[in-house]
C-alpha cells in the first residue's frame, strides 16, 4: 500500500490571523489505480517568523483581512456530524450558533457576535458560494428578510468555509453586518465514490460522487468534472417530522490561456412536514407528549431550486481578473399551523441573475489592490395566504410582485508601509432600485430607491515573531425589506382599500474590533478578539404597524480559542464566547431590551489519530454548550426569562482500509426539553422538542 504523509501547514498567521475552525482533519483520499492514501494531516498552526523572506500579501480571500476568520475545510466536514443538518459545520466554529430550526428545509440559522436571533434564518450574515449570494431579500417562506437556505449543500461539495467575525470586507455587501461566510465549492480532484447511511428515527441516505479529467489531444488544458448526487430521506423524532430531500451538482473546471474557468450546475428538491412548536410550561407539566404535534396539524414545506455559475480566476498568483456570473429558479412554500384548522402559508417564486468582476492589482511585496462591481437581480412574488382546513382561503397576510435591482461598487486595498506592520482600507457604495407592486394593497405600491456607503479601515502589527496584534473599525449594512417600504396592513383580500409607503433607508452598523493571535510553543495557538458593534438606524416595527430607521442597538463581547497537540496522534480545541451585552437602547413600549441571543458559548473538542495494522481510525469528540439565552414572555412582553441551557455531545468514529471506509456516529443532548429552536410567546417558551440522543453509521467504497 503506498502511504503518502500529508504535513500541510495551516496558513501562516503573522498575516493571515486565522482563528482555525477544528484544526485540520483528513477525509481517505484515493488515487484512481492506487491504493488508499491515508494522509495525516497537522493540526498546528505555524507562523511565518522568516522576516527576511518575502510575506504573503492577499486581498482576494479572508486570509488577509485584520480580524477573527475560522477556517473549515473539506477534509474537517468528514469528522463532524453533519446528518440531515447542513448547518452543523458550523458546530467547532468559536462563537457561532448555527443549525436549522428543525421543521423541515426551513433555512439554516446562523448566529454570531450579537446578531441575528433564532427567526432570521441566517440574516445579518452575508453568505456566498462560488461568489454567487445566498441571502434571500424580503423572503414570505416563513423566514423572513436576508435568510440563508444552504440545504442544497452537501460535504462532498463543499471545498473551504471561511467564516469572517465582523463586516470587515469590501468584498461582500447586503446582510454583512454580523461578518460574512463566503463557501467555496470542490472541482475534480477529490477521489469517486459511491456510499450508503442509516441514522435513527429512519434516516437513510445514498451517494454518489463522480470525479475525473478529462483531456483532449492535442489541445486545450484537461477538463476537470465532479458529479455529485445526494439522496436523503428522514423522519424526525416528533411524529409528523420528515423530510425528503434530493441534491445533484455538477462542475467542470479548465484552465483557459491565463485564467481557471468553471461551470456549476444544481438541481435541488425537497419536501417535508413539520410538527411545529410545544410550550416549555406543558412539557414540564407532563400535559403534552414531547413527540406530538402542535394543534395536532402538521405543517408543510417544499422547495426547488436550479442554479448556474460561471467562474474566472487568475490560473497563477492573485493577479488579475475576476469573475462571476449566475442565474437561478427559486421556489419555496413553507405552511405553519396557527390554530387546530389553520395554517399560514408562505411563498417565494423567484428567478435570480447576477454577476460580479474584479481586478486585483499588486505591486511588489508591498501592496495591493482589488476594484470591482456586482449586480444581482431578484424578479418574482412573495406572499403569505391563509389556509384553513388544508384549502387555501382569500385572506392574504401579504402578497407582492417584486422587482428588486441591487448593484455596487467596491475597493479594497493592503499596503505594507514597514515589514511587522500592514494597513489594509476597503469602502463598498450599494445601491437598491426597487419595483414593489402591492397586490393586496395596491395603493402601497411604489418604486424605492436608496443607497449606502460602507467604509472599513484595519492594521495588523507583528510586535514579536510569534505574537500579532490586529485593530479594525468597519460598517457593514442590511438593506430594507420590501414589507418594511410598502404597508400590508391587516389580514385580507387581494385589492383591498389603503396602504402606505414608509420612507425607510439601509440599515448600518459601525463595528469596533481588537484581538491578537499568538504561536507561544510550535503545537499551540491562542486566539482572542472583542469586538463593539453599534447600530444606530436599525428598521424598527412601530405601535401602529408601520416602520421606521430609529432603532439603536448595541451589541459587546469577546471570544477566546485555544489549539493545543500534545503528542502526534491526539489534538485538542477550546473556545469560549461571551456575549457582554446585546440589547436594543431605545426599546418599543411593552417590549423588552434584550436580544434573543446566548449570553455564554462554549466549545471543546479532541481527535485521536491512529494506524492500526494498514488502516487508520480518526476519532472525534466535541462538546457544545450555550447558556443565559432571555426571551420575554406575558401580555405586554415584558417579563424577562432565560432559556434552558443546551448541551450537545458528539462522537464520531472513522475507519479507512484500503478501498473501504466505514463511519459510527452519535449525538447526545441530555438536558430534557432544552433545544436550539426555542421562541418566545405572550404564554411562555415554544420549543422543538429533541431526543436525548441520536446515532447512525455510513459505509463508503472509493473508486
Amino acid at each position: 500500500m503506498n502511504k503518502n504523509e500529508n504535513t500541510g501547514a495551516a496558513r501562516p498567521l503573522a498575516w493571515t490571523l486565522l482563528s482555525l475552525s477544528s484544526g485540520v482533519f483528513s477525509q481517505a483520499a484515493f488515487a484512481e489505480g492506487q491504493h488508499t492514501v491515508l494522509p495525516e494531516v497537522s493540526v498546528v498552526a505555524t507562523q511565518d517568523t522568516s522576516l527576511q523572506g518575502k510575506r504573503k500579501l492577499v486581498t482576494t480571500d479572508s486570509t488577509g483581512l485584520p480580524t477573527a476568520v475560522s477556517v473549515v475545510t473539506a477534509d474537517e466536514l468528514g469528522t463532524i456530524n453533519i446528518g440531515r443538518d447542513i448547518s452543523n459545520m458550523f458546530r467547532r466554529v468559536p462563537g457561532v450558533v448555527a443549525n436549522n430550526i428543525d421543521q423541515g428545509d426551513t433555512g439554516n440559522g446562523f448566529r454570531m457576535r450579537g446578531f441575528a436571533t433564532q427567526g432570521t434564518h441566517g440574516a445579518d450574515t452575508a453568505v456566498y458560494v462560488d461568489g454567487v449570494p445566498q441571502n434571500m431579500p424580503s423572503s414570505q417562506a416563513g423566514a423572513g428578510h436576508g435568510p440563508a437556505f444552504l440545504e442544497w449543500l452537501t460535504p462532498d461539495m463543499i471545498g473551504q468555509i471561511d467564516v469572517i467575525k465582523g463586516p470587515v470586507s469590501a468584498l461582500y455587501g447586503d446582510q454583512n453586518r454580523a461578518g460574512a461566510v463566503p463557501i467555496s465549492t470542490q472541482s475534480g480532484d477529490v477521489p469517486s465514490s459511491i456510499g450508503i447511511g442509516f441514522d435513527r428515527y429512519n434516516g437513510k441516505r445514498a451517494t454518489l460522487v463522480l470525479s475525473g479529467s478529462h483531456a483532449f489531444r492535442p489541445g486545450p488544458e484537461p477538463i476537470k468534472s465532479l458529479f455529485v448526487a445526494d439522496i436523503y430521506r428522514t423522519h424526525s423524532y416528533r411524529y409528523d417530522g420528515s423530510t425528503d430531500r434530493d441534491n445533484f451538482f455538477w462542475k467542470l473546471s479548465t484552465r483557459i490561456g491565463d485564467g481557471v474557468y468553471s461551470l456549476r450546475l444544481n438541481h435541488y428538491r425537497s419536501e417535508s412536514t413539520a410538527a411545529g412548536y410545544l410550550l416549555l410550561s406543558d412539557l414540564q407539566s407532563g400535559k403534552v407528549d414531547p413527540r406530538s404535534t402542535q394543534y395536532g396539524l402538521p405543517g408543510f414545506g417544499s422547495g426547488k431550486r436550479s442554479m448556474f455559475a460561471l467562474n474566472r480566476a487568475p490560473a497563477h498568483g492573485e493577479d488579475g481578473w475576476y469573475a462571476t456570473l449566475y442565474g437561478e429558479a427559486f421556489e419555496r412554500e413553507r405552511g405553519i399551523a396557527t390554530s387546530s384548522v389553520q395554517h399560514t402559508v408562505g411563498s417565494d417564486d423567484r428567478n435570480i441573475f447576477g454577476g460580479r468582476l474584479a481586478n486585483n492589482f499588486t505591486f511588489g511585496d508591498r501592496a495591493a489592490l482589488m476594484v470591482g462591481a456586482e449586480v444581482r437581480r431578484d424578479r418574482g412574488d412573495a406572499q403569505r395566504q391563509i389556509w384553513v382546513r388544508g384549502v387555501p382561503t382569500a385572506n392574504y397576510i401579504n402578497a407582492q410582485q417584486l422587482d428588486l435591482l441591487t448593484y455596487g461598487l467596491f475597493v479594497q486595498g493592503q499596503f505594507r508601509p514597514v515589514e511587522a506592520v500592514k494597513l489594509t482600507a476597503g469602502l463598498r457604495r450599494d445601491w437598491f432600485d426597487y419595483d414593489i407592486v402591492n397586490r393586496k394593497l395596491p395603493a402601497a405600491s411604489t418604486d424605492y430607491f436608496s443607497g449606502v456607503t460602507t467604509p472599513k479601515l484595519g492594521a495588523v502589527w507583528s510586535v514579536l515573531p510569534r505574537l500579532d496584534l490586529f485593530a479594525n473599525v468597519a460598517q457593514g449594512f442590511r438593506s430594507p425589506a420590501a414589507e418594511q417600504i410598502s404597508s400590508s396592513g391587516a389580514t385580507g383580500p387581494l385589492g383591498a382599500p389603503g396602504g402606505t409607503v414608509y420612507d425607510v433607508s439601509p440599515s448600518k452598523v459601525k463595528s469596533y474590533d481588537v484581538g491578537f493571535t499568538a504561536t507561544p510553543a510550535n503545537n499551540l495557538t491562542v486566539t482572542a478578539a472583542a469586538y463593539y458593534t453599534l447600530n444606530e438606524d436599525e428598521i424598527v416595527g412601530q405601535p401602529d404597524g408601520s416602520f421606521k430607521s430609529v432603532g439603536d442597538t448595541t451589541r459587546k463581547g469577546y471570544e477566546l480559542e485555544a489549539r493545543w497537540r500534545p503528542i502526534r496522534p491526539v489534538s485538542v480545541y477550546a473556545s469560549y464566547g461571551q456575549i457582554i451585552q446585546a440589547e436594543a437602547n431605545n426599546p418599543l413600549p411593552n417590549t423588552g431590551a434584550r436580544l434573543s441571543v446566548p449570553r455564554h458559548q462554549l466549545k471543546l473538542g479532541a481527535e485521536y489519530r491512529q494506524r492500526l495494522q494498514g488502516a487508520q481510525l480518526t476519532v472525534n469528540a466535541d462538546a457544545y454548550l450555550t447558556t443565559g439565552i432571555p426571551y420575554y414572555m406575558g401580555a405586554p412582553q415584558t417579563q424577562l426569562r432565560f432559556m434552558p441551557a443546551y448541551t450537545r455531545f458528539d462522537l464520531r468514529a472513522v475507519l479507512d482500509w484500503k478501498q473501504y471506509q466505514l463511519s459510527l456516529f452519535a449525538v447526545l443532548q441530555p438536558h430534557r426539553f432544552s433545544t436550539e429552536a426555542a421562541y418566545g410567546s405572550a404564554a411562555g417558551l415554544l420549543v422543538a422538542p429533541q431526543p436525548k440522543w441520536q446515532a447512525g453509521m455510513a459505509a463508503r467504497y472509493f473508486f
